[in-house]
Order: C-alpha cells, then structure tokens, then sequence
C-alpha cells in the first residue's frame, strides 16, 4: 500500500471523520430483452401497461422497442435497491404474458437486423428527437450492436464527506470545484485499473453465431454445438471491437485532467463533422436519418468505460450542466448482465463496486494524458479476450507486468479500504466481499465468465438454450416473489401517470420539429461555474 494511501485512511478511520463516508448513494440502470418462449425477439410494441417510455421513471426503452432498461431511484441501501430494481422486474413480467427477459448481456436469435425496431416515444419533439437520434445509431453502427445489454451503476459520495475529505487534504474549503476535481480523479484511476473489473465481472465468453452474421471476425473463435461461439479466456466479448466500439471516436481526445478539459473534448466531438458519416441524411428535405453528421450525434453516442454525470434539466445539454454545476456523481458503464442474478446484477457486485470506486479516489491520481488513455484501452483489450489466460501481461507505466500480480496488489488495498468502510457501516460486509472475489485471483474459473463457459462446455450446449432455460427460471422466480419495496397499485399509477405527462408534454410543444432540432443545436454559452 502506498504511504500516501495509508496515510488518507488513516485519517479518515478518526472519529472526527469515520461516520462522514456513511449514506453512499446509488442507483442501477439494467437493460434487457423482451423475447418469445422460443428466444426470438418479441414483435409487440412497449406495452401501454408498463407506461410510458418518455417519461416513466423506471421502466423505459433503450435502443429498440424490446431493450427494455430498468432505472432504480437513487438510494443509500444495496438492499433497497436491489428490492426496488426486483419489484419493477417482477411487475414487468406481469405485463408481459408469455414474454421473458433475455439474461444475458449478448442477444441471440436474431435472424436480421431489421427484427430490431427502433424504440419510439410518442409524437413530442423530444419524443421524436430520441427515436431519430437511434435511427443515427443504427445508420452508423448496426443495430445488431444496440440489442447488446448492460448494467450501469451511478454512485455519489455523501455531501458531509466531502468537507471531512477537503480538510484532511489540506483544503479550506470543499466547493463544487473541489467536488469535481475528486471526481475526475476517481474516473482516471477507474480507466488505469478498469480492466479489474471486466475480469471480475465480465459474462460474455460466448455469443450466438448470428450476432457476426454478414461480418468478418479477427478472432479465432471456438465452435460450441450448432451455433455458438467463444474465446477460451474472454471475459466480455461485449466490450470487446465486436460490441461497444465506434471507430471513429478513436480519434477523439476526450480526457479527464480538468472539467474544463473534458468538457472542451466532448465538445469537439458532437461539433466535428464526420466525412464517415456524412453521406447519411440529416435534414427535412432529405429525410431525417441521423441528427447531424458530427463524429457524435450527441454526449451519449460517447461510448466510455465511466462518465462524470450532472443531473440535466429539460432541454439541457449535459456538457452545459457539468459546466454550470460541476460533477453530481459517475457513472460505471463497464458491467455485463450478470447472468447469474434474476435482476442481472448482484449485492455482492455493488459492494466491491463500492469499495474499488472509494480506492480510486483516496490512491493518488497522476494526469492521464491521452497517449496513457491508450495505454489503459489496450490493457482492457487483452482482457477483454484472454483476461483468463495464465501469464497475461498489462503495461503499467511502461513497462510489461504480470496480471494476476498488478491485481494481487490492488486487492491488498481493497482489504484495507473494505476495513475502513467496516469501521464506519459496521459488521464485515465489505471485508467477506472482497475475500469472495479474491478467489477469482486465485481460479479464474471462479469468474463469472469462467462459470459461464465451464457450464456451457461441460453440458456441450450452446449459448441461447442454455440462457433461454435460464430466462424461464428467472420468470418463475420473479412471478411467484412478493414485492418487498412498492406495491403494484403504485406501481400500476406510476404508469398511468406517465402516460398523462406524455400527454402534457405532446400538447406543450409550440415549435416544428426542425426548428426544435435548430434550437437544441444552437451553439449555447456553457462557461464553467463549478467553483461558485
């Protein structure tokens, strides 16, 4: 442990400090399939029943009609949250008949691209903004890529942290600049040390034959029985150039040393025109297809292992409100569906979540200059596809070292910063968690990819029966649970509710559709305020 470390939790275990890092806030974003008893894609629209996808608040739509993404209220409690996210779940399957969620991250039986229809939100400006914007999406990418699922984790530490954190680093004050000059620092150890988590909870080792169908593959993939394929130690082929990748945004310079300069890189992103992109129509008169031809349509197109977020107000820019307000909280974008969970994630994940994002703001935090932002992309490739291979090597700071041995000293502060967080929540949650997944240091088999493939191999069978069994299992077990945090008349009034806001929201629009796209794009002054 660097002296600097055990300096910061040292000082942090004090009295006078210890109780500031309780109240932890969290929320979990969870995208999933809807599919037929047989696995294909369900050909229904967004059920009316579920609400609407403008404006629910937990239940909406990703890319296409069928990713559905569940958003759970921002708590203090795992357990909470994970009540919360299994209710919306089991309230779901509800509406949904003889439909089930798909439970893995990688889509399977999809016969073409054009199964996947883009998500539509109503006949609002900002309705249609949102499906055109996916129409870009698909334009671009593929819509094969966007029926991949995720699992997103927005945390924020506790307002009464940061002025114990700011004395304790010699700071007099803990503004707003402080804040997001902490938060920057989390995110650019989280890219150094992103490959950890990819290894730990990566859960695509395998993918059906018909997600590559029509494309060329680099990698020297497996058969496994009619249709699937794999690498021997993957971990995330989602995350891999096969998955969340855009070749164009190679060439952005998008770093997180300031909020000005990160703010001043995504700026250039979703203002450069892109000669890849425009040949695809973005006006009235040729038909819309896309919102602009930039290099990103928008900041969302930005495809990032984590994000430093602000909570955006209607019709604001999210580059704006980081620049008026500064750093709220981050977003961890690396998860796989856990297929091992009936809600796709875990506590156990949220707890080690916890504990690495709390080490990488108290480890000291060099600048990450672009040139080393390739360098940690590079290291999360490998693992991406060989991250179980005995022997693997990363590059840290410049030099070629042993993967299990860089994560050996990782996890050695893990313990000590689990201990920490003991001391304050009491009892040896965080500390058990970390013991747990030290075993997959010591078996990369214990990982959630390596139980994946070993169960696969060891029954000879392919990908989508194996998760189309699973699927099955987890409907059951959701439809026949009690709700623990809402009820459904609450929940069945939350979608009712959404539908009248839609309502409002159609009938509030005065301006048309292009003049509403002209404003959202007009250049706006976006100066930073976050030290005030």
């Amino acid at each position: 442990m660097s002296s600097l470390l055990k300096q910061r939790l040292a000082a942090l275990s004090a009295a006078e400090h210890l109780n500031s890092i309780v109240g932890i806030r969290r929320g979990l974003e969870r995208e999933t399939l809807r599919i037929k008893p047989d696995g294909r894609l369900a050909d229904t629209a967004h059920q009316e029943a579920l609400g609407s996808a403008l404006t629910h608040p937990m239940i909406t739509t990703d890319f296409s009609e069928t990713l559905l993404e569940f958003i759970t209220p921002v708590s203090t409690d795992i357990d909470t949250t994970l009540a919360q996210l299994s209710d919306v779940h089991t309230f779901t399957l509800k509406q949904l008949g003889q439909e089930r969620l798909w439970p893995l991250s990688m889509p399977c039986y999809i016969g073409h691209e054009d199964e996947i229809q883009l998500a539509q939100y109503g006949s609002s400006n900002v309705g249609r903004m949102k499906t055109l914007y996916r129409q870009g999406l698909k334009r671009r990418y593929g819509s094969m890529m966007q029926a991949i699922s995720g699992v997103h984790f927005n945390f924020s530490f506790p307002a009464g942290f940061w002025p114990h954190l700011a004395t304790i680093f010699g700071q007099s004050t803990a503004d707003q600049a402080f804040i997001s000059e902490q938060y920057l620092a989390l995110v650019r150890n989280y890219k150094r040390m992103a490959w950890l988590i990819v290894y730990l909870f990566g859960a695509s080792p395998a993918l059906c034959s018909s997600f590559i169908q029509g494309r060329n593959s680099k990698y020297p993939f497996e058969k496994l029985g009619k249709g699937t394929l794999y690498l021997p130690y993957a971990t995330s082929l989602r995350m891999s150039d096969l998955g969340y990748t855009n070749s164009a945004q190679s060439r952005l310079k998008v770093t997180y040393n300031s909020l000005d300069e990160y703010i001043a890189g995504l700026h250039q992103a979703i203002t450069l025109p892109s000669d890849e992109y425009a040949a695809i129509p973005c006006n009235a008169e040729q038909g819309y297809q896309q919102l602009n031809s930039n290099i990103l349509q928008i900041e969302n197109e930005f495809y990032s292992t984590i994000r430093p977020k602000r909570t955006i107000e209607s019709g604001e820019r999210p580059t704006c409100a980081l620049a008026a307000r500064g750093v709220e909280y981050i977003e961890v974008r690396a998860l796989d569906v856990n297929p091992f969970s009936s809600v796709g994630v875990s506590a156990e994940q949220m707890r080690f979540l916890d504990v690495f994002l709390c080490y990488c703001l108290l480890q000291e935090s060099p600048e990450l200059s672009h040139e080393d932002q390739l360098v940690t992309e590079q290291n999360l490739k490998k693992v991406v596809t060989d991250g179980r291979r005995q022997n693997l090597e990363l590059m840290q700071h410049g030099a070629p070292r042993l993967m299990l041995d860089w994560a050996e000293e990782i996890f050695a502060d893990l313990s000590a910063v689990a201990a920490w967080l003991d001391q304050a929540y009491g009892g040896t949650r965080y500390q058990d968690t970390i013991k747990a997944f030290y075993l997959s240091l010591l078996d990369p088999a214990n990982t959630y990819s390596g139980r994946l493939l070993k169960q696969l191999l060891a029954a000879q069978q392919d990908n989508g029966p194996f998760a189309l069994a699973m699927a099955e299992q987890y409907r059951q077990q959701l439809l026949q649970r009690g709700y623990q945090y809402f009820d459904e008349q609450a929940l069945i009034a939350m979608a009712v509710q959404s539908h009248q806001q839609q309502a409002e929201v159609e009938a509030a629009d005065t301006l048309s559709f292009e003049a509403y796209l002209q404003d959202y794009f007009a250049p706006k002054p976006c100066s930073l305020q976050s030290s005030s």
